[in-house]
């Protein structure tokens, strides 16, 4: 085997992978990649495998274990606190989702679309008002997805400020006192927020757990304040991510852009297409707690294993021409939510936000363009969820 490649590394193009994992992509559908600090883990780009080996329960989410994979010194030094829902195994796993699940359901998610195209609307209203430039990132891409959560969970929007920059600090860092700063300060913000709730309760999700699980005793504290940060953080930064690279990826593809600005019916498979060509949360972490037999290779108990979202969703056996964008594949087998019980919970709403908010941007600035050079916007590093830094465009 050839000396193991560096893990995470940046993209060269913030809509394709590294270019340094190309020849893992060629090689097979399982590699070896190398840590920051030294460890050789396995490394997942085939899609059959992916889906395999995500799947198999003798595969653990808990990065408190010891020989769980750290991608980063800081993430090494902040492991030790559990991670609600995302972190954990079955089947403590099981019953944070079943807590959750009613509230992210299609049919809830389609009563909150009108919701979702009122906060739309209003956010280009603004932008029309203010152009005929703007920063769409903190214009639109971040708003819509915080607005929509904010009022999903029943935190107040008008803290958005504080949530966003702790957010931003505990997925970014740079470093473990930045990470463990912001989760001190939104557990203290979460902690004044529930106080408030026991003695005034509202219609949000929060104050569903608050009233019918943390008063019950079937939920603790702890665990509620895990669940609460977890939910803000990842319900508005992949999303809004989601929206400012997709928005620069269709400004790169102006064909592409042609073709749907004259057929607005294709967009749920432009939505689609996009997760599955951007794969914005590279890197699904896992550890073997047994051997395992996969694709003629043994992964042994204790071993990490990264799961390369961007590269496993641009396999040639399961999407044909995978480097092209094109929204006429069937391309819904993706794996940009994940797969197995740990797949993303808030799917349905971030397919919903992606579609409305895309599209209704497309329509009322059919003269968007890019508000710089390409190569001088800049986006995220390969160690956090990818996106764009700032988007400048202009109409």
């Amino acid at each position: 085997m050839t000396e193991p490649v560096a893990f995470p590394q940046d993209r060269t193009c913030p809509y394709h992978p590294p270019a340094a994992y190309e020849p893992l992509r060629e090689a097979g559908p399982l590699s070896r990649i190398s840590l920051y600090d030294g460890r050789d883990v396995w490394f997942v780009t085939g899609h059959t495998e992916a889906r395999e080996l995500l799947a198999d329960p003798r595969l653990s989410s808990d990065r408190t274990l010891p020989a769980f994979p750290a991608p980063t010194e800081r993430f090494a030094a902040s492991r030790t606190r559990r991670v609600a829902l995302l972190g954990v195994d079955d089947p403590e796993h099981r019953t944070q989702r079943r807590m959750l699940v009613p509230r992210f359901t299609l049919k809830r998610t389609a009563e909150l679309r009108p919701r979702i195209q009122e906060t739309v609307d209003r956010l280009l209203d603004r932008m029309a008002e203010q152009g005929p430039d703007a920063e769409l990132v903190d214009a639109f891409a971040l708003p819509v997805p915080s607005t929509v959560i904010c009022a999903l969970l029943g935190v107040p929007y008008a803290d958005h400020d504080f949530f966003e920059e702790e957010s931003r600090r505990l997925l970014r860092g740079p470093g473990a006192a930045d990470i463990q700063t912001a989760r001190d300060r939104l557990d203290a913000y979460f902690g004044a927020l529930i106080d408030r709730k026991l003695e005034n309760p509202g219609d949000g999700l929060l104050d569903e757990l608050v009233q019918e699980r943390l008063r019950e005793g079937t939920l603790d504290r702890t665990e509620l304040l895990g669940l609460a940060t977890l939910l803000l953080v990842a319900g508005h930064e992949t999303t809004a991510n989601m929206i400012s690279l997709g928005t620069f990826t269709l400004l790169r593809h102006p064909e592409r852009l042609a073709e749907l600005r004259a057929r607005p019916a294709l967009w749920p498979d432009v939505v689609e297409e996009l997760l599955r060509y951007l794969s914005i949360a590279d890197g699904l972490l896992r550890v073997a707690t047994e051997d395992i037999e996969v694709a003629g290779a043994t992964i042994r108990a204790d071993e990490g294993v990264v799961f390369s979202t961007s590269v496993i969703n641009r396999d040639a056996d399961a999407f044909g021409t995978p480097d092209a964008l094109d929204w006429h594949r069937p391309a819904r087998h993706h794996v940009a939510f994940g797969f197995g019980i740990h797949q993303c919970l808030g799917q349905n709403l971030a397919r919903a936000e992606l579609e409305i908010a895309l599209r209704s941007l497309f329509e009322r600035f059919p003269t968007l363009r890019l508000g710089a050079p390409a190569e001088d916007i800049p986006f995220k590093p390969g160690d956090t969820i990818q996106g764009m830094l700032e988007l400048p465009v202009t109409w």
